[in-house]
């Protein structure tokens, strides 16, 4: 009897297992097709051994967080690491150019809510894709806002070219990798931005090919939004100037799928390795929180956006916060 019990308990495993490998497999399937996933023979078994490494760990995430934020992402099939690689930027601790002013808010008096969006400041969400040409992103999208808020077209006609920061700012290294603060060195010394119709983006480092004849918006300046991490300066110059750029930790968003992620829910805040947007606030939420928009397409998070609590520094928003000035 006890041979018995054990065969059985056995066969009841072995099914189980077999069970949970063809749902897992489901899963992978809908993944890919949901995301228009494509591999080769050699790449396919390491692109489904990390997929089940990515649901466990969110599983176990979502176990321990009240909040539920975390998700399969277009990002499942990548390990951490290889997400910090090509996706992120190399982790640095960021620091001040001296001499550079920070911006005076013209209010400090900031409503409850703000969004920059249905006032028209904020283009489309834009995609990356596979390149570390963040910091770019987060330059043009910021002086897309600033130059609309200056009274230049609107959100539906103002599409500016990070590719030409990729490609042509000497000071940063494209796709491996750079900073805002020379990034609008650049665009200050060279006479603007090209449209992207102009300069296609690539996702890849390319030799500079700018004409000035086709800029489209220039900058004067540029200034800090922020001395610190000061949270309410940042909420006023938000409220007095328009979306501004920010460089934050995202070593955790690889999995964020939607809802407000706590400061604790980040890494090590004083290590950035991506920038991004920031274009609204809401304090009256149960948690109040940032809006930020990333440059990951639309199909990842809150369609390309995450929001971020406020008043702990999540992520290390207020740590390089920075605009152009038109």
């Amino acid at each position: 009897m006890k041979n018995l019990i054990l065969t059985l308990l056995l066969f009841a495993a072995v099914f189980a297992a077999r069970n949970t490998e063809k749902q897992m497999m489901e899963q992978f399937a809908k993944w890919t097709a949901k995301f228009n996933k494509e591999y080769s023979r050699q790449e396919l078994a390491e692109r489904y051994s990390n997929f089940k490494a990515s649901v466990e760990r969110i599983n176990m995430k979502n176990a321990e967080s009240p909040n539920k934020i975390w998700g399969l992402t277009k990002f499942a099939d990548m390990t951490p690491e290889e997400f910090k690689e090509k996706v992120l930027l190399k982790p640095r601790t960021p620091k001040r150019v001296p001499g550079v002013e920070v911006l005076q808010p013209k209010t400090t008096s900031a409503p409850a809510t703000l969004d920059w969006r249905p006032k028209g400041a904020v283009t489309p969400v834009k995609n990356q894709e596979q390149c570390g040409s963040c910091w770019a992103f987060s330059v043009t999208e910021n002086v897309e806002s600033q130059w609309i808020l200056a009274g230049h077209g609107n959100n539906n006609t103002i599409d500016l070219a990070p590719q030409q920061i990729v490609d042509c700012d000497q000071s940063d290294a494209g796709c491996g990798g750079g900073d805002p603060p020379t990034a609008y060195e650049y665009l200050m010394s060279t006479g603007g931005l090209e449209s992207e119709s102009a300069y296609p983006y690539t996702a890849e480092d390319g030799s500079c090919r700018f004409n000035k004849g086709s800029v489209v918006a220039k900058i004067s300046n540029w200034k800090y939004a922020t001395s610190g991490d000061d949270e309410t300066t940042l909420q006023n110059n938000l409220v007095s100037w328009g979306p501004l750029s920010v460089c934050v930790d995202a070593a955790n968003w690889q999995d964020y799928s939607g809802g407000v992620m706590g400061g604790w829910q980040c890494a090590w805040i004083n290590i950035l390795d991506h920038c991004v947007e920031l274009v609204g606030y809401d304090t009256t939420a149960s948690t109040p929180f940032w809006i930020v928009r990333n440059s990951w397409g639309t199909d990842w998070g809150e369609n390309g956006y995450i929001r971020l609590e406020m008043w702990d520094d999540t992520c290390g928003i207020a740590m390089e916060a920075t605009t152009a000035v038109i």
